[in-house]
């Protein structure tokens, strides 16, 4: 697999974030199996797919919390989480905050920012 098919694989992700993207549904799009894509794209970008997703997810999420004054169910709901719980769930996993302490404090987090694929010589 190319390093423009993994760059493929990334953008694909960045535009659907919000559409709930699936491993499956972008397998289809890059005429990969999933299996396969699943293995490029944890030894190409380090992570897994679900993993990556999720720590967009949040970051956007974060992002919209100290951008915004949306409510936090409606952020949750945006960013494919099924209920206010599970997001804050996440949240603090991720960050150590809830959604509402992180709104109310704005503490300095790591952020995950969209990953740039490199060609790796060997």
């Amino acid at each position: 697999m190319s390093v423009k098919t993994i760059e493929n694989m990334v953008d694909w992700i960045e535009n659907n974030l919000i559409a709930n993207p699936t491993l499956e549904k972008m397998s289809d799009y890059v005429g990969y199996s999933s299996f396969y894509c699943s293995t490029k794209f944890h030894e190409v970008v380090g992570i897994s797919f679900k993993e990556y997703v999720m720590k967009r997810k949040l970051t956007l999420a974060s992002t919209e919390l100290k951008e915004t004054k949306s409510r936090v169910l409606d952020i949750a709901i945006k960013y494919g989480f099924t209920s206010n719980e599970a997001f804050t769930r996440a949240f603090y996993r991720n960050y150590g905050y809830t959604p509402y302490q992180f709104r109310k404090v704005l503490p300095q987090i790591s952020l995950y920012e969209k990953t740039e694929v490199m060609e790796v010589t060997p």
